[in-house]
């Protein structure tokens, strides 16, 4: 029985505006559950090794914690010591507002007081770097909630194939099948992304400290996390850094900020990262930008982060089914990608 269309973009709209209205219960499902697929990895390995399942999820899971707590002591001190200086960096900027407007007028130009405190605002500025730093802290206090998410996940996965071979039906069985090539799509991608990732921020984190400037643990995670955000994410992250450096070192060293940022992502981003993803991520450039914009509008910045492994869970789930693949061509690199 064929469903009328008006029916489909009814049930999709209501779908997408229950999503939207639990955001703050979704958010932190779609971390565990992006988490627990990427530990998925170390598990099979204790899994295949004959470890019993208790043993198994405790090493991986202790290793996660120690992770997760080393790096929240070096973040610690960098969230609460950029927030007590933020009020010094306000008035570093208003007083280079300041020198800027002598400056200007030194050559002729005048422009109203008026124009340049709202053209350069202190406290917009760095309110703007306050409120990023203040958004991953945030970020970091559902923790605990998370890592107690993915403990049960993981051991649910244990034996969840068993659960399916158990049924004993084609259905249970496709079903299976499909879920395993989601799995080991996203396991490859997020793997290949992290390792990326993690050299994007060692190496925004060594040049920040060879330049000077402060907090360089800080931007060096901020240049990680946010590189997972396609196109522009990386940019992002340079933002509140190269506001800092012009703040604490001037517009010389700023520009030697920004340029290290330029670089790292050239490279990393634009000459590394492709030579190993390859086509493991099996959506073309425009369907990457949409989805980064579709899910952050969704579920807001942890949407931009988890925007194409979602993406690719859609593309598996429309390739499926007959009435839908024409979905999962639309969103393939090219055709040739869903043959």
């Amino acid at each position: 029985m064929n469903t009328s269309p008006v029916i489909v973009t009814a049930a999709v709209f209501i779908i997408l505006s229950g999503l939207r209205f639990a955001q703050p219960l979704v958010v932190p499902f779609l971390l565990s559950l992006f988490i627990s697929i990427i530990l998925a990895a170390p598990l099979g390995w204790f899994k295949r090794r004959g470890l019993p399942p208790g043993l198994s999820v405790g090493l991986v899971f202790a290793g996660v914690v120690a992770v997760g707590f080393l790096v929240g002591a070096m973040l610690q001190s960098s969230f609460s010591t950029f927030s007590d200086n933020l009020p010094a960096y306000q008035e570093r900027l208003r007083q280079m507002a300041t020198a800027l407007y002598h400056w200007l007028a030194g050559f002729g130009v005048h422009v109203p007081q008026d124009v340049m405190s709202r053209v350069v605002d202190p406290a917009a500025v760095m309110g703007f770097a306050n409120r990023l730093v203040g958004a991953l802290g945030d970020g970091l206090s559902h923790a605990f909630l998370i890592l107690f998410t993915v403990l049960f996940m993981l051991f649910e996965s244990w034996g969840l194939p068993d659960k399916f071979h158990a049924m004993g039906t084609e259905r249970a069985r496709r079903t299976l099948e499909r879920l395993t090539r989601v799995v080991e799509s996203t396991k490859q991608y997020t793997s290949i992304k992290a390792l990326m990732s993690l050299a994007t921020g060692l190496l925004v984190w060594l040049g920040c400290s060879l330049i000077g400037l402060d907090f360089a643990v800080l931007w060096g995670f901020l240049a990680f996390l946010l590189n997972f955000i396609p196109t522009i994410g990386s940019f992002i992250a340079a933002v509140p850094a190269v506001l800092l450096a012009v703040v604490q070192l001037g517009l010389g060293p700023a520009l030697l900020v920004a340029t290290l940022y330029l670089v790292v992502n050239i490279v990393v981003g634009n000459i590394v990262e492709p030579k190993y993803m390859g086509r493991r991520v099996g959506l073309s450039t425009l369907v990457v930008f949409l989805s980064m914009v579709f899910w952050g509008w969704l579920l807001g910045p942890v949407g931009m982060l988890l925007s194409v492994p979602l993406t690719m869970v859609a593309k598996f789930a429309a390739d499926a089914n007959d009435n839908t693949r024409w979905l999962a061509i639309l969103l393939s690199p090219d055709i040739e990608a869903s043959e």
